[in-house]
């Protein structure tokens, strides 16, 4: 089986035994992505649109380098601690998505990995 790696470097990814994406075939997965920022902290705090536009940058980030890109996502999907943000979510992913839209889901979820983290995306990706 041809399976290729992007790790994002956490210390999370070998403590709990996971990378940020994988490629198999034509399949790429990226795993949940958090809004991190480049200092490790969460990206934004208290700003729903731009944790999103976050997630989406670093997870669409890890998929090119798998060979994926916007046009080539088929699913994504969204956990969100407060669904009241629902249209930050939804602005950020329109942006990201609008020429090709993938399936979505958006589900409430009681808690992330970190208090101040308001969403973490997945997304699935299928290259021709």
């Amino acid at each position: 089986m041809d399976r290729k790696v992007v790790s994002s470097g956490s210390p999370w990814e070998e403590k709990f035994g996971y990378r940020r994406a994988v490629r198999v075939g034509r399949h790429v997965y990226v795993a949940g992505t958090a809004p991190v920022g480049d200092d490790g902290n969460t990206f934004a705090p208290g700003d729903a649109y731009a944790q999103a536009c976050r997630c989406f940058e670093v997870a669409l980030k890890a998929a090119s380098e798998l060979g994926a890109q916007p046009e080539h996502v088929v699913r994504t999907r969204m956990y969100v601690t407060d669904i009241r943000f629902a249209e930050d979510f939804g602005r950020a992913h329109a942006e990201f998505f609008r020429q090709y839209p993938p399936a979505a889901t958006m589900v409430e979820v009681r808690k992330l990995i970190l208090p101040e983290m308001l969403i973490e995306v997945e997304l699935e990706a299928l290259l021709s």
